[in-house]
Order: C-alpha cells, then structure tokens, then sequence
C-alpha cells in the first residue's frame, strides 16, 4: 500500500462546521480517486486525511502512484499532500525508515534536513531533539551531510498521538474549499482564457458550477461549442459534475443587427445572455451569475457598460477576475489545463456583426430605447426553449 498524507488549511478555520466540510472533501476524494481502479482506503487523523491506495513502488505500479498524487493535489481545499510512511512513536524506527529510503535511491542524496513538528506535545522530545536524533543517526549511518537551508530532500516528522509520520516529499494542492460546500452558480462561459478561470475560481471556493455557453450556430461553424464541451469536462475533473448549457444567439443577434444602433451591439448582445443565463440559473436553483470579465479588458467591459449589462437582471453577478491582469490570467489557465483549449482558433458568438466602433460609455437608458423594437421576451423565451443540456460525465 502506498499512504498519502493530504492536509487542509482553510476547513480547519470552519470551528463547528468542519467536520461537514471534512465529510465532503473525503468524498471529493473519493470521486477522484475511483478512476485509479485501485483499491484505496481514507481515514482523517488529527486534521488531515491518511489515504492508502493498493500500489507499491514496483515498476509496473509506480504509474499508479503517480497519478494517485497528481489525482489528489487536484482537489479544492487540499492544501497540500505528501507521500507518507506511519511509523510508531519511536526514533529508531523513524532514523530506519529515513536511512532504507535514501539508500534505495538510484542517485546519490546530496544533502538533507529534518523538520519536526509535535501535535501530541506530551510527546518527550521536542521537535529540536527529534531533528537532532533522527539527522545524526543518518549522519552516521550514510554520511550525508545536513544541510538546513537549500538541502536536496526536506524530510518532515509529524508526531501525532497514535503514530508518527515521515514525509519525503510534498505537492501543493489548489487550496480553496471542497466543490460543493457553497451553493450553486451559472457561470456564463465562452471558449476564451476568461471564464473556465473565473468559473474554476468559484469552484475552488466551494460552488458547484453551470455552465451557460452562447454559440452563434449556423451562422458560424461549431468550434465554440466543441470547446464548451473540451472545457467543460476539464471542469468536471474539478466538481466531479456538470450540466453545460448551448444556448443559439444567432436570431438574438440577427434582430439586433436588423433594428438596434451598432455601436450598441455588444452591450445588447450581453443584455440578451444575462436574461438568458438568469432565467436557466433560476430553473436550476443557483445563487449568483458568474462572469469572465475583467476591466477594460475590452470595450464592453467598461464599469459603464457593465452597469448597463447588470441593469436587466436581479440576481447577483460575480465577477471573480474584475481586477486580474490578463497574463495572470492566462497562468492560472495553464495551472488548471483549459488554456490548451482555450487557445484554439474558433468563431466566438461576440465576433459576429461586431461593430467597427463599439460604445464605450453606454447607459441602461440608451440601451433600453435601443431595445424598443425587440419582443425581448419572445426572443429570451424562444432561446431558453431551444438550448441543448449537456450532462458530464
């Protein structure tokens, strides 16, 4: 058996409600880990999860462990994990473990540290004295020297009530909270960096994500929605779950282009997907709407022209990027894999009958009369009866 130590910081803040918060992460874990087809086991032991998988570190299974730690250094509110030995609560034992580790290893350990951290403080050693012991013993025993800043292995000792745990190496997770501890959002996502980013973000703060994706089809190919779907099952490794939303705009759009001011466009455009997305988030019981948007990223995200967006809806909206630089963007799309998907070419909806000056300054009233000869009710009905729902997995 392989045992991986997976710590939590922020559920250990939630006082009476951790072990709520707890239960959902073990079956987050759970969730994740089935796709290994291997036996595991998960048990929490003083603020962090011990997980066994059935796999050892042979050559045929050493694939398996690797992706057990990838598998688990993927899941919100994991902090960090650690590949673990639980040893009994006896120097000896540990100094053993630590010097048959670094004697298997194919290159030589060029130097070494041990950090040690007491939970049960009526253990008789202090930390200091355990780093002492342990790192001398290993000392004599290979001759590698310590090394206390910039050493080649950290080896880290938890002392816990029933055991002690040796760490050899450690990954950082995504931190946040478990998918799935705060409530339902409809995240409206097109196929850019932008908003699988954004709604990630609200996944990794507990939420579980609807995806509402506006395509421009048949007026366009259908490149955007084969990359709704890619990134919607990229998100689903997230929250294990995912109803995407394709809703046509291509009529919207039409009639817009047909009676409305062009500079207009985009901002009506956008007007028309809020009323969309507020009506399929109400059917699904959501929250809050969730968007991509980031100031001034382009014309229609101006502070006026959201405000004109946010007129036409009730329900609140989000906007976790509204004050992220785009590089940083990008960055944290990479570190969740969509920016692959997101950089391929396709035929966005907002691309279509965009206007060559686009306003940059609208208000709810210029926008409002620029609606005047739209049946908005009609065409926000006929949308919402004609989208497709997509289940993932």
């Amino acid at each position: 058996m392989s045992l991986f130590a997976v710590h939590y910081h922020e559920l250990g803040l939630k006082g009476g409600n951790r072990r709520r918060f707890e239960r959902v992460l073990v079956g987050n874990c759970e969730k994740s880990l089935r796709r290994l087809g291997r036996r595991f086991s998960i048990r929490s032991v003083e603020k962090r999860l011990l997980v066994s998988i059935e796999a050892d570190d042979t050559d045929a299974d050493r694939p398996i462990v690797a992706a057990a730690f990838d598998l688990l250094t993927r899941i919100c509110g994991v902090a960090h994990v650690m590949r673990t030995l639980e040893l009994p609560r006896d120097v000896d034992a540990v100094a053993a473990a630590i010097i048959a580790e670094f004697s298997r290893r194919e290159q030589p350990v060029a130097s070494f540290r041990i950090s040690s951290r007491r939970s049960d403080k009526l253990f008789p050693m202090l930390s200091t004295e355990v780093n002492r012991e342990v790192g001398g013993r290993v000392v004599a025993a290979l001759g590698i020297p310590v090394r206390l800043k910039g050493a080649a292995e950290d080896v880290r000792i938890s002392v816990l009530r029933a055991c002690m745990l040796v760490s050899l190496e450690r990954r950082r997770g995504p931190g946040g909270l478990p998918a799935g501890t705060a409530g339902r959002v409809a995240v409206l996502m097109s196929g850019g960096y932008d908003s699988p980013v954004a709604a990630w973000q609200m996944i990794n703060r507990g939420c579980k994500a609807d995806l509402i994706h506006f395509h421009s089809h048949p007026l366009v190919d259908k490149t955007t929605q084969e990359k709704a779907r890619d990134l919607a099952e990229v998100l689903t490794e997230w929250q294990y779950a995912t109803k995407l939303f394709l809703v046509p705009l291509a009529p919207i759009q039409t009639q817009v282009r047909l009676h409305c001011p062009e500079p207009l466009r985009v901002i009506l455009y956008r007007r028309f997907m809020v009323r969309i997305a507020e009506r399929l988030a109400r059917g699904r019981n959501c929250d809050a709407l969730v968007t991509g948007e980031s100031v001034g990223q382009v014309a229609s995200q101006t502070l006026e022209n959201l405000a004109t967006v946010d007129h036409v809806v009730d329900m609140l909206v989000l906007r976790p990027l509204i004050g992220t630089d785009k590089q940083d963007i990008i960055a944290r799309a990479k570190r969740i894999r969509t920016a692959a998907i997101s950089e391929r070419r396709d035929q966005d909806c907002c691309q279509l009958f965009i206007p060559a000056k686009p306003a940059t300054a609208s208000t709810p009233q210029q926008a409002a009369l620029a609606e005047e000869p739209l049946d908005v009710d009609a065409l926000v009905s006929q949308a919402v009866e004609d989208t497709e729902v997509i289940s993932f997995p």
